[in-house]
């Protein structure tokens, strides 16, 4: 994979860590994380900025997905993990210095395509879980044609590009397809790493970026991919019929008006005093929501080093200040302030 795009976001990864790696000489705390690609555009900016303006933190972060980060903070090799799939219960029953999971970000899940000549598609919500069924394998097919009229579909085949690694995204965009389509619910469910249909138009790829490369590369391909990594590539992205009957495009207000649906308990972690953080949304209401919308978790240990978790709570500070500023222009959703104070409370337990 050495594509221009490839390489685009290959520069930026590398050049994030570059500039994060400035405050080297007179870091004092180092923080090391793992996990989920999802957030890791918008990351590296706070990542980045925060280790410019305090006082000799330094973060550094790769992106491996969502499985790969919870099994580091299980192993205990990362100072915090991140994942789009938050912890089970059985995940976090096996960390022994006890978890905080904080929802520090929300985003998209919008369906990338590559048709040239087609700058505008429309996918019903009885459509789009059958193209990831296997079900629906051409362009032109009817049900395709009938929600787009007037638009030149071609006689082609359907590259679907779905995760190879264990992935948050995949589990937040196969539990929507659970929500809405029983025969996705029941030929393939909600998973990391569900069973895709074993056929030759069904393609893998590693985390979102990997994803978004492989549809630019594929004519005919289409994938699924957090909101901000189509913004930062230009790959269009289909408007999908939310629950109210509406076609919607991402956005910062539909997505907004997707969050507007997430419900918080009042309850805990299992076996903890820490606030139960955890909210899915997946088929929001609201005429004007985006479908496929969620919130993306730094999971951290309760229990560690002082140093370490003070600076991890000043981070968190951070990211729910002037990290959020940031939001729309890369392509994620503001936390709603009732979520902040959540957060700012639920974070003061990292000690």
């Amino acid at each position: 994979m050495n594509s221009p795009l490839f390489r685009k976001l290959a520069l930026a990864t590398v050049g994030a860590s570059l500039v994060v790696g400035s405050s080297l000489v007179s870091a004092d705390t180092k923080l090391i994380g793992s996990g989920a690609s999802f957030p890791f555009p918008i990351y590296s900016k706070w990542f980045k900025d925060f280790s410019q303006a305090s006082d000799g933190t330094r973060i550094d972060y790769q992106a491996k997905g969502s499985g790969a980060g919870i099994q580091d903070l299980v192993n205990g090799t990362v100072d915090f993990a991140a994942s789009d799939a938050a912890m089970n219960e059985e995940e976090m029953a096996q960390v022994e210095a006890g978890v905080v999971l904080l929802p520090l970000t929300a985003g998209e899940v919008v369906l990338a395509y590559n048709l040239d000549g087609v700058d505008e598609l429309k996918l019903p919500r009885d459509v789009y879980p059958k193209i990831f069924t296997g079900q629906i394998t051409q362009w032109n097919d009817d049900a395709i044609a009938a929600a787009n009229p007037g638009v030149e579909l071609p006689d082609e085949e359907i590259t679907v590009v779905v995760r190879s690694d264990s992935s948050g995204t995949t589990y937040v965009f196969s539990g929507h397809l659970s929500e809405v389509s029983e025969s996705f619910k029941s030929e393939i469910g909600q998973g990391k790493s569900p069973q895709w249909p074993q056929t030759q138009n069904f393609v893998k790829a590693p985390k979102n970026d990997g994803i978004t490369a492989t549809i630019k590369q594929t004519p005919g391909a289409i994938g699924y991919i957090e909101y901000g990594y189509a913004k930062l590539t230009g790959a269009k992205s289909a408007m999908l019929q939310n629950a109210a009957g509406n076609y919607v495009a991402a956005g910062a207000e539909a997505g907004a008006a997707a969050l507007a649906s997430a419900e918080f308990s009042d309850g805990t972690l299992p076996n903890s005093d820490v606030p139960d953080l955890i909210s899915w949304i997946y088929d929001p209401a609201g005429d004007q929501a985006y479908p496929i919308a969620s919130f993306t978790w730094l999971l951290a240990y309760k229990e560690q080093d002082d140093d370490k978790a003070a600076a991890l709570r000043d981070f968190v500070e951070y990211a729910i200040t002037e990290g959020q500023k940031s939001s729309d222009e890369l392509g994620y959703i503001p936390l709603p302030e009732n979520v902040i104070e959540r957060v700012r409370s639920a974070a003061a337990l990292i000690q």
